[in-house]
């Protein structure tokens, strides 16, 4: 069974490897492992297995070299779901509205 997209941004590695993919655009496994220095490079490829198996990332092969990619449409399932929480951060808002305009 493959990861949802709830799992795959459950490890803040793998939220930083989209932030990164978001940010920069496409890059190869080797320059997104060297953003973290103290993870091993299977490590992060194990991260992007996870991450491709939800759909977050994908490859594309460029002659010898995988390069990865942002697919940010499974997060739409986690956006549905917190919109759902919306209205308490609203009242809160509002409550601190109220009490600065006291």
């Amino acid at each position: 069974m493959s990861p949802s997209a709830f799992h795959a941004i459950a490890d803040p590695t793998r939220r930083q490897i989209l932030d990164l993919l978001r940010k920069r655009g496409p890059q190869r496994a080797g320059d997104l492992a060297g953003h973290f220095p103290r993870i091993s490079r299977p490590a992060v490829s194990k991260h992007l297995r996870v991450l491709r198996g939800s759909r977050l990332v994908g490859q594309k092969r460029r002659g010898r070299e995988l390069w990865y990619q942002l697919n940010a449409q499974p997060l739409s399932q986690v956006e549905s779901w917190v919109r759902e929480y919306e209205v308490f951060w609203l009242e809160r808002l509002e409550n601190l509205k109220h009490s600065v305009e006291k």
